[in-house]
């Protein structure tokens, strides 16, 4: 989930970036915990000792870049007091889900870039099939906020972990954005963020007006992009790029030492505007991609697609969406784009007029799922379909069924929507398989787990047709995923019983992220849908040590295969993708 950032720093004092990867070993491999606000912009590491039956860190660090002034113009001083007034006296961080204190405690807090560093198997091998990079998108602060901080906010950090032949190295690494080299560049963050930033009219005006003079004083031009690619990655079209949907993709490519590389904001020859989606479907028959843009002002949903060689084609405006939703996935199908007119939205009015932020939830709402052919040129095909009380903030897939005269749709269904962005702990998504007869309108809801499940995958092959095994985290409660669960779709269609038929808990203290599938043979038509892998990155909290896990995907209780030791953690972050060895060599 990408956003503005939150970030801001006294006018006159010393602002320091996170520790210099420079730094003794001592200080670089001590766990950090909590934050603290002081009145200079810099980090705070807690002197947890490092767990003595962890190997020496790997000494591989480049020089640290020394600490700068931000701009000492007198427009720039004037603008920083003001900063620090909004951040003291206006808005500050009262409330644990803007508080920095609470936000980055523990495994959410930043980490330093971290160059090309082996990794330690200590159980298992490695699967042949894992040749590659998984790399894993999340949120990771440049300068430690001194404001109000969203958990969607932070700079976006790419963890890739390379895999080749049986070994293992990590490499951890900023997406250059704008956002971030201008900031890097002044030594100190001059951008708000959305989501914490603008909460009542005296907080808006205030840091509405600041974006105005920082704009006029030449310290950043908005035109160049504000988004984080904080949020997802996919590779579509020749690329691999990270995204973020408040911003357009930002191309990344990883080099055969493991190395991950920012190639630049990309545009796809000027046809792309503005921003769009970080959940693109592809078509892995077709090899052709679909996204959309959504924002506060109308048209509120744009579709488009691209061809198999990365091609942008028209925009798809989509006015019979009244109201801004807060579009944040969607799904596709062999014949439609399938896309959920959801509770949460974002309300400028009551951001500007009320005590409210940005996004929030209306109650009051009848949720719709909206239905467009994937090649329409307008929308004139489109079709909405009531779904009282479903909210889905991702999709997991969606296909057609009864000779094209049904859809089904699975997703994770927020129960608890008011709780969404407030209270993140209180939030129960429900999988649900909902079926829409497209010939007379009735859609029809089954649950399909009880348990409080989301950043569900598939294989990846069935994108877009049947399929039969969701691979989910477990909130526990969300944001900390205290393990994953294997669903049987399949059990859907004889009765309504829970369809979980594996799991695999990580342990106390032990909090992981989104699982991934790895198929054992991508190219294998014949292959079973479960034959392969589940990875994800887990942390323990008492050690302060990350692992890499690989799972078996048809074992009873997803069996661990192998474990990597990390040379250091993994913060907690949002989506991830495998990229296998022979598609790394054509970036």
């Amino acid at each position: 989930m990408d956003s503005f950032s939150s970030t801001f720093l006294s006018p006159f004092s010393l602002s320091t970036p996170l520790p210099s990867p420079h730094l003794p070993h001592s200080t670089l491999f001590t766990t950090i915990t909590s934050v603290r606000i002081e009145d200079k912009q810099s980090p705070v590491i807690q002197t947890t000792k490092p767990n003595p039956q962890s190997p020496p860190p790997v000494n591989q660090y480049p020089p640290s870049k020394p600490s700068r002034r931000i701009q000492s113009s007198v427009p720039g001083t004037i603008l920083n007091a003001f900063d620090d007034i909004i951040n003291k006296f206006i808005d500050p961080p009262i409330r644990p889900s803007v508080d920095p204190k609470f936000v980055l405690a523990n495994n959410f807090s930043p980490v330093v870039e971290l160059p090309p560093s082996e990794c330690e198997i200590i159980f298992g091998s490695l699967p042949e099939c894992l040749n590659g990079a998984y790399i894993r998108n999340g949120p990771n602060p440049q300068f430690l906020p001194r404001g109000p901080y969203h958990l969607f906010d932070g700079d976006g950090m790419l963890h890739a972990i390379r895999i080749s032949k049986g070994r293992a190295t990590l490499c951890s690494r900023y997406v250059q954005t704008y956002k971030y080299s201008i900031e890097n560049e002044i030594g100190g963050s001059i951008v708000p963020n959305v989501f914490s930033g603008f909460n009542g009219l005296v907080p808006s005006v205030a840091r509405g007006a600041l974006i105005v003079g920082r704009t006029l004083a030449g310290q950043f031009n908005p035109i160049n992009g504000i988004g984080l690619a904080n949020t997802s990655l996919a590779m579509f079209g020749g690329g691999l790029f990270a995204l973020g949907e408040s911003d357009l993709p930002y191309a990344v490519k990883i080099s055969p030492d493991g190395d991950v590389l920012t190639v630049g904001r990309h545009d796809f020859g000027g046809k792309l505007f503005m921003s769009m989606t970080a959940h693109p479907k592809v078509d892995p028959e077709t090899n052709e991609t679909f996204g959309f843009r959504y924002g506060p002002i109308p048209p509120f949903l744009t579709f488009f697609r691209f061809d198999r060689y990365g091609n942008k084609q028209p925009d798809v405006p989509i006015f019979s969406m009244t109201s801004p939703s807060l579009l944040h996935d969607f799904a596709i199908t062999k014949k439609y784009a399938v896309f959920s007119d959801m509770q949460i939205e974002m309300n400028p009015g009551k951001m500007i007029f009320g005590s409210g932020s940005l996004v929030g939830a209306d109650t009051g709402k009848v949720p719709r799922v909206g239905i467009i052919p994937r090649y329409a040129m307008d929308e004139s095909e489109m079709k909405w379909f009531d779904v009282p009380g479903f909210n889905p903030m991702h999709s997991i897939n969606a296909w057609e069924e009864d000779d094209g005269q049904s859809l089904i749709l699975v997703a994770p269904n927020i129960l608890s929507v008011e709780h969404t962005l407030e209270r993140m702990d209180l939030v129960h998504s429900q999988v649900e398989k909902i079926k829409i007869n497209l010939k007379n309108g009735i859609v029809s809801r089954q649950p399909i787990a009880a348990r409080n499940l989301d950043f569900s995958v598939i294989n990846p092959n069935y994108t877009a047709k049947k399929s039969r095994y969701v691979y989910a985290a477990i909130g526990d409660p969300m944001p900390k995923i205290s393990g994953v669960v294997k669903l049987d779709l399949s059990l859907s269609e004889t009765d309504r019983r829970d369809c979980m038929v594996a799991s695999r808990m990580f342990g106390p203290v032990c909090y992981g992220g989104e699982p991934f599938f790895v198929a054992k043979e991508p190219n294998n038509p014949m292959a079973d849908e479960d034959d392969g892998y589940v990875i994800t990155y887990v942390h323990n909290e008492n050690t302060g040590e990350s692992r890499f896990l690989v799972m078996d995907a048809r074992s009873s209780g997803l069996d661990v295969v192998a474990a990597v030791k990390l040379p250091r953690r993994v913060p907690y972050g949002f989506h991830g993708l495998f990229v296998n060895e022979s598609d790394l060599k054509k970036l």
